[in-house]
Order: structure tokens, then C-alpha cells, then sequence
């Protein structure tokens, strides 16, 4: 199973900054060690080419160059850097090579995306370009070329709603916006997405996990899927600073069990993103993370098994 990372791009943050960017290469390295079966791949730059298939022009070209405005830094979280902007197009260009093997190997990862509150003319909350929506756009329009129609769904189960992701595919009909998260969490001023599913402060496993079975049922009566984009967020854990949820660890993996056996049972491509985690003790949204890639290669090493001939 091919996963895609792009920690070498480190993005520099000013000391005391609260976004746990070590995680991704601590998360590497344990694939690295730990996971004999994934491959890691150092993922291509998105293209303005590519960006420009969920977000507008301007933008791209104001993050590039340095232009934001004081107020659209601050939006963002992250200070404005070369490195910033490289690290933002490698991290969508990592969920673009995730869902190209998917379609190819059923199952992929990106070691890091998730920037599900990047809008098509700004970022927000450490999201600078939306890698879901650039990713689905273009795999659409790579299967366009083939003389292939391709519907994408997105299933986020990030804590926090993917509004960016909502507000840009909010009238495409062949893609579906599915966001999983905290009532009360950011943003504030939630989006609209084809389903969403509010959660109450301190929702635990069992209640947890019976919504996400019934917004997974929905989203099969709905819509036929032809790929899935999983944001495999830690921050529903509850050892999460910012998550509010109260998901434990065996919780965690139960999430990840019911997507990946949703794409098993409908046969669906699937390629996983891991989105936020802030846990008070870094190591422990590693481990999660962590289990979700070790999750997708067992789902990836039992399709392959169901392959081989009797």
C-alpha cells in the first residue's frame, strides 16, 4: 500500500506555537518501522493548474507570491513563509497521489491533508489549500478525459465540520460532502454540507459510532460512490485539547473499521487523509493516527488476498 508524506517540507512555526506539527514525521518514522507493507512516496506539488480546480486565481497567486493580508494570515494561523506555501502544495499533492493509487489499488494514504476549512478565496484554521476538493475535482476530470464520469464522496470525521470543503462543492451534485463533528466546536458558523451530523460536547463511542452507522447508511441510499476521500481526524479522542469528544482509543479504531468497511462492501476505491489531531500528549494522536494507516493496510492486504485466484 503506497502512502504519501510530506514532513521533509517542514513548515517553521515561532516557539509556543499550539499546531503539533512533529506529529508528521514522528507518524513517518512509525510507519516507517512499523509497517513493513506501505510504501512511502515523497508526493508531487500540486500546480496552480490543479489548485485552481477548487480555488480561485487570486488566491492561489496571493499565497504564492506573499501577498495575504495581515487579517488572512492570522485566518490561516500559520505565519506566511516559501516553506509555508511548499509544504501546503506538497500536502495537497499528497492527497492527489493517494487517490490516483486508490483508483489503481483500491486503498492509499496521505501521511498528513485534511485542510478541510480552506474556502476557494481564503484559509483558515491552519488550512492554506483544500486538498479534498482540489484532489476530487481533478480526479474527476483525469476520468473525464478517459470518457469516464466519476463520483466522489468525501466522508470527514475530522472533529471540526469541513466548512471549506462544504462551501466549495456546495453545488456540485457529483460530489458528496458528509462532515461528522463537534456542535459547539469551530467554526462557529458552521457551513452547509450535503449531510451533516452535530454532535453534543463529550459524545462518547456508542453514540458516536451509532451516527456515523446511520450517516454512512444515508450517504449509501443517496449517492453511488465511485471513490471515497477519508479525513481520518485524531481530534474526535478524547485526549484531544481542542476535539471536545470523548472517543477512546478502541472507539477511534472502531470509526476507522466502519469506513473501511463501508468501501469494502460497496467496492469503492478509497484514499485517506489524516487531518487534525492536537492531543495533549503528541505521542498519543501518533498512535492514532498511526492506526488508521495500520487499518487501511489490512483492508488493502485482504482485497489483495480476495484477488488471487483459488
Amino acid at each position: 500500500m503506497l502512502a504519501f508524506y510530506s514532513d521533509r517540507y517542514v513548515l517553521p512555526l515561532p516557539a509556543g506555537h499550539r499546531f503539533p506539527m512533529a506529529k508528521y514525521g514522528k507518524l513517518r518514522q512509525r510507519v516507517a518501522t512499523e509497517l513493513p507493507g506501505v510504501e512511502l512516496r515523497e508526493p508531487v506539488a500540486a500546480t496552480d493548474g490543479e489548485l485552481a480546480l477548487a480555488h480561485t486565481p487570486d488566491y492561489i497567486e496571493r499565497v504564492t507570491l506573499g501577498r495575504l493580508t495581515s487579517l488572512e494570515v492570522r485566518t490561516i494561523g500559520f505565519p506566511w513563509s516559501p516553506a509555508m506555501v511548499e509544504r501546503s502544495r506538497r500536502s495537497t499533492g499528497a492527497t492527489i497521489g493517494a487517490c490516483r493509487a486508490a483508483l489503481q489499488g483500491g486503498v492509499a494514504v496521505n501521511l498528513a491533508g485534511g485542510t478541510h476549512h480552506a474556502h476557494a478565496d481564503q484559509g483558515q484554521g491552519y488550512c492554506v489549500f483544500n486538498d479534498a476538493a482540489v484532489a476530487a475535482r481533478l480526479m474527476q476530470a483525469e476520468a473525464s478525459r478517459a470518457g469516464r464520469h466519476l463520483r466522489v464522496a468525501i466522508i470527514d470525521l475530522d472533529v471540526h465540520q469541513g466548512n471549506g470543503t462544504a462551501t466549495i462543492l456546495q453545488h456540485d451534485p457529483s460530489i458528496y460532502t458528509l462532515s461528522l463533528h463537534g456542535a459547539t466546536n469551530f467554526p462557529f458558523r458552521k457551513a452547509t454540507s450535503r449531510l451533516d451530523v452535530h454532535l453534543p460536547d463529550g459524545t462518547g463511542d456508542t453514540d458516536y459510532l451509532a451516527a456515523l452507522d446511520a450517516a454512512l447508511d444515508r450517504l449509501a441510499r443517496e449517492f453511488s460512490a465511485q471513490l471515497l476521500i477519508y479525513l481520518a481526524g485524531a481530534d474526535a479522542h478524547e485526549g484531544d485539547r481542542l476535539g471536545k469528544l470523548r472517543l477512546s482509543t478502541a472507539g477511534m479504531a472502531a470509526r476507522d473499521a466502519r469506513v473501511l468497511d463501508f468501501a469494502a462492501r460497496h467496492g469503492v476505491p478509497l484514499a485517506v487523509a489524516m487531518a487534525g489531531g492536537y492531543g495533549r500528549d503528541i505521542d498519543v494522536t501518533v498512535d492514532v493516527h498511526l492506526n488508521t494507516v495500520r487499518a487501511a493496510l489490512a483492508h488493502h492486504l485482504r482485497s489483495a488476498s480476495a484477488a488471487l485466484p483459488a
